[in-house]
């Protein structure tokens, strides 16, 4: 078994206040855990209206099947307008 580890910094620039930021990073997890299937929480920076640090994890029997997923919402989350990704991580546990 593997556990996959993704973790994402991630810009919310339209974002005025904290609820703008909580309303777009909401829909980014709702979208990543519907689409594939995911765990996702918000795990840092929760206090600042510009950025995010999203914690995706995924767990599979094969740990390619788990990079290839993780890439996936890398790119996935990349083209999701009111959020920029601008670092990621994965891990392999």
């Amino acid at each position: 078994m593997t556990i996959g580890l993704l973790e994402m910094d991630v810009l919310t620039p339209g974002a005025r206040s904290l609820k703008d930021k909580r309303r777009i990073i909401k829909s980014l997890k709702q979208l990543l855990h519907n689409r594939f299937n995911c765990s996702v929480a918000e795990t840092g920076d929760k206090d600042l209206w510009g950025r995010a640090q999203l914690a995706v994890c995924v767990v599979s029997d094969d740990a390619r099947h788990a990079n290839e997923q993780l890439n996936e919402i890398v790119r996935f989350s990349a083209d999701k307008a009111g959020a920029e990704l601008i670092d990621y991580r994965i891990e392999m546990l």
